[in-house]
């Protein structure tokens, strides 16, 4: 029995949820305008219960309270017998004094007994305080055109009336309180409508950009507008636009420098195998340097397209981990070192444990190791320091380095993320270094060639 119970409760509550759904509405400003809505409307409900609840009741049964004392003391001085002219005497001075207008109707006797209701509790307030302190028959006829209450009262000999005015007995037209609460409320809700269609009109255009964006038709950044979240997600967007196109851009110069790049070994290829003889007995000897240079160039051009692949895979799926920095650079030396380069001096940091793509920053160090070691006379110096913020690997050269212009230039092309170099290893390793947060920094090295420095955030 437990089971059945258990499996039914959550499709009674599915069903009951989807059938809430199909009333709710589906927009953003609809359900913001319904967060408004309910709890106005429930707020405006407890105002209108606690003023009809205490304030209202309170008031009318002190009024009530006090034009029935002044009835009660009229009814008790004239039920007792007296001649016509004095009862009319004392009602003139008791009208005079209580503004009610009192009149005697004798022998008449009450058809009916009780109060015409009408809208509120003050004729139920009114006709309970009579009935409790009275004790006797009575008729309470209730005339708002006129303004007027008209209350008779069963004597003994007669009938006594009294015409109460309304205002004695009312705090004022309850429509007014009313009609105030409303009104009230519809111009918060058009207020709240207003404010919550300026901040969902930024969420949409965002929406609308991000859509252009994906198709392809990049309407250029937007605006920033309307709440804080709303601001931060467009400035998000707008440096999400900015790395894709520079992706996109980066990418795209990589293609264009491949090709460019492998046209100068294919066209030594080609030369090499038109000076080949085509006729006749040929010694291998020979053409041994011919062979040799064209091994040189499918080497190179085997180096161009595993620069590419490197560079085109990325490092997104390699996650980062606790590296010994120290131990990384002492790796990258110890490959140059069997490639041929020479290395003058590697200087470790004291904290060595860094969070970063051990293999993408390796791969890194190393392409900057072989950049210095071809073309900077085969001298290369490491070194690694650690600051508040950053940990900084700088590879130097002592080659010939670059001019002041051409450094500048090199420094325009690297902030722009154009293309660096004839090759692709200047490039991989900025793609490699933004991937990790950080930038790359080109200056003047201290052994007369160019100094390259990853600075990555720790």
């Amino acid at each position: 029995m437990s089971s059945s119970q258990g499996i039914d409760t959550p499709s009674i509550a599915g069903k009951f949820d989807k059938s809430l759904r199909r009333f709710l509405p589906r927009s953003l400003w609809g359900r913001s305008m319904l967060i408004v809505l309910v709890p106005l409307l429930v707020t405006q409900s407890i105002v209108l219960a606690l003023f009809y609840g205490t304030y209202l009741h309170t008031v009318s049964r002190r009024l009530s309270g006090g034009v029935t004392g002044e009835i009660m003391l009229v009814t008790s001085s004239i039920a007792v017998p007296m001649a016509d002219p004095a009862r009319a005497n004392y009602l003139a001075e008791a009208q005079r004094t209580t503004q009610l207008q009192f009149r005697y109707l004798p022998n008449e006797r009450l058809a009916k007994h009780g109060t015409n209701h009408i809208f509120g509790p003050i004729d139920d307030v009114f006709a309970r305080t009579l009935q409790q302190r009275l004790g006797r028959p009575f008729l309470v006829e209730w005339f708002p055109k006129r303004h007027i209450v008209d209350v008779r009262i069963q004597l003994p000999g007669g009938v006594l009336g009294v015409y109460v005015p309304s205002k004695r007995l009312s705090i004022g037209p309850i429509w007014v309180f009313v009609v105030w609460v409303s009104s009230t409320s519809v111009l918060l809700f058009v207020i709240a409508g207003i404010f919550m269609r300026n901040q969902v009109r930024a969420v949409r255009r965002l929406a609308h950009a991000a859509e252009l964006f994906g198709l392809g038709r990049d309407a250029g950044a937007i605006r920033p507008q309307g709440a804080r979240e709303v601001r931060q997600a467009a400035v998000a967007f707008n440096r999400m636009r900015e790395r894709v196109n520079r992706f996109v851009a980066q990418r795209t110069s990589v293609l264009a420098g491949v090709s460019h790049d492998l046209r100068t070994p294919l066209a030594r290829l080609r030369l090499s195998l038109a000076m080949l003889p085509s006729k006749g007995m040929v010694k291998a000897e020979d053409i041994q340097a011919d062979v040799s240079d064209m091994v040189q160039d499918l080497v190179d051009m085997e180096r161009l397209i595993e620069s590419y692949l490197s560079f085109a895979r990325g490092e997104g799926a390699e996650k980062p981990v606790p590296t010994d920095i120290n131990r990384l650079l002492n790796e990258v030396a110890t490959a140059t070192e069997r490639s041929g380069g020479r290395v003058v001096e590697v200087v470790g940091c004291e904290e060595q444990e860094v969070l970063l793509r051990p293999d993408a920053m390796w791969r890194a160090v190393s392409n900057l190791a072989d950049n210095a070691r071809r073309h900077g006379g085969s001298s290369v110096r490491f070194e690694a320091r650690m600051t508040q913020r950053w940990v900084e690997i700088t590879v130097e050269d002592a080659g010939p380095g670059l001019d002041s212009e051409k450094l500048e230039e090199a420094r325009q092309r690297l902030a722009s993320g154009s293309r660096l170099g004839n090759g692709l290893g200047l490039t991989i390793v900025r793609d490699v270094v933004q991937a990790h947060g950080g930038f790359m920094r080109l200056d003047k090295s201290k052994l007369g060639g160019l100094s390259v420095t990853l600075s990555l955030p720790r």
